[in-house]
């Protein structure tokens, strides 16, 4: 931090401002930001000067330029960035010119000026003594009386630079208060964040535990699911519930909100699902409507998910399901029409009277069944456009040949394409080809 001498001279009735952290305000067309561009130092050669500021007092160049006339428009600062020192070099003979190695104003504040003594002097500064105390009172000048109480205090002492310019070092009782509050406060806070992240890696994996780990086997299907989330957790639940008979359950589901928050809410719809599969088998209206008690009475008022539960039965080929409010189901069949099982009921969690109608549809060898959330047909490339649904079926239709585990894996990689800017949704698909 710098200051100049005029800052310590002035009368005040209260403590001068040197205390108060630098804080930079928010721009306001009405008061528009100011701040100090840069305080001149005048020397014989630039580049010398420069290597002291550089080496000795470990400052960073700020700005290094030609101007139109040739003159170099040289500046440091120190690693803080508070302040900006123009080293300026003076035609000989001028004003200014014969102001180099004299007191120059600047004052460096710094919390402890023995530190920075040692530091400095090892690397060759030559001070002028070394550092005193000093005290000061409220009227701005040191106090006559040792046992009046000071308004603020500290230690002080003067360097010269490579042109015998002379500056000032000083601490202030206040401002290493200050500094030293702001550190623990900085400390606390990365102390914070790196335990908020730990903890949200392991939240990771958790989750990623939660989604399906096996895929029981089927004679009559072949199918794979994902789930790309946007952050380190999200609200997209796909799962393959093995039902028994012969039969596969197969989900996709989306919690509204994004986070943490719709993390735990998909870990209470996985637990309501799995614990009330035994009877989807024979009653998957019941078993719905026993998901969505559960989920209701369980999460606050203003949570729900949108939901499709599809039961395959591998033997007969036919599919029973119900799309809880979600994106419709896409059903592809070999000859190239498009099939849409549309909603069948209301979300889940809003109500607790709650019901819905069974779907049913039968499959044939090679037709594409497919699964998916918004992250997929609600990506937007630089032109504002979606993916959509069209962008979804044409990429089914151009990978159709491939396994559906490939198939995924090309029909995410294209979403990512078509919006290369940052993922803002969870990317979740599901795809199954009859055999």
């Amino acid at each position: 931090m710098v200051r100049t001498a005029s800052d310590f001279s002035k009368p005040a009735q209260e403590p001068p401002d040197i205390i108060s952290p630098m804080t930079l305000a928010p721009l306001d067309r009405q008061d528009p930001h100011l701040r100090v561009h840069a305080v001149n130092i005048f020397v014989r050669d630039q580049e010398r000067a420069l290597r002291f500021f550089l080496d000795q007092l470990g400052f960073e160049i700020a700005f290094d330029a030609r101007l139109q006339t040739g003159q170099r428009w040289l500046a440091v600062a120190p690693r803080d960035g508070t302040a900006v020192l123009a080293l300026v070099a003076p035609r000989p003979g001028s004003v200014e010119y014969k102001r180099i190695g004299r007191p120059t104003g600047v004052v460096f504040v710094t919390e402890d000026v023995a530190a920075k003594f040692r530091e400095w002097s090892t690397r060759g500064v030559n001070f002028r003594h070394t550092p005193r105390l000093r005290r000061v009172n409220f009227r701005g000048k040191s106090p006559s009386d040792p046992a009046q109480a000071p308004v603020w205090g500290g230690v002080f002492t003067r360097f010269e630079d490579a042109d015998h310019n002379i500056f000032e070092l000083v601490s202030f009782d206040e401002v290493s208060r200050a500094v030293e509050a702001q550190r623990r406060a900085a400390a606390e806070k990365l102390d914070l964040e790196r335990r908020a992240a730990q903890e949200l890696e392991i939240a990771k994996r958790v989750q990623a535990r939660l989604f399906p780990q096996t895929l029981p086997s089927l004679k009559t299907l072949d199918y794979a699911g994902t789930c790309i989330q946007a952050r380190q957790v999200g609200g997209d639940y796909f799962d393959f519930l093995d039902l028994g008979r012969q039969r596969l359950g197969l989900v996709i589901g989306d919690i509204a909100g994004k986070g943490i928050a719709a993390a735990l809410l998909m870990a209470n719809l996985q637990a309501n699902l799995r614990s009330k599969c035994a009877i989807a088998l024979a009653e998957p209206r019941k078993f719905l409507q026993a998901v969505n008690r559960l989920f209701f009475s369980n999460t606050t008022e203003n949570a729900y998910a949108t939901l499709v539960f599809a039961e395959y039965h591998d033997r007969t080929r036919t599919l029973r399901y119900a799309n809880c409010g979600h994106l419709s189901a896409l059903l592809l069949r070999r000859d190239g029409t498009v099939e849409r099982l549309e909603s069948t009921a209301t979300v889940l969690g809003l109500f607790e009277d709650w019901d819905c109608e069974i779907g049913e549809c039968r499959f044939a060898a090679g037709d594409l069944f497919v699964l998916y959330t918004d992250g997929v047909t609600e990506s937007e490339n630089d032109q504002g456009e979606d993916f959509g649904e069209r962008g979804l079926i044409e990429g089914l239709r151009r990978h159709s040949k491939l396994p559906p585990s490939e198939m995924l894996a090309e029909i995410i990689k294209e979403v990512q394409e078509f919006g290369p800017h940052e993922q803002h949704d969870d990317i979740t698909l599901i795809i199954a080809r009859c055999r």
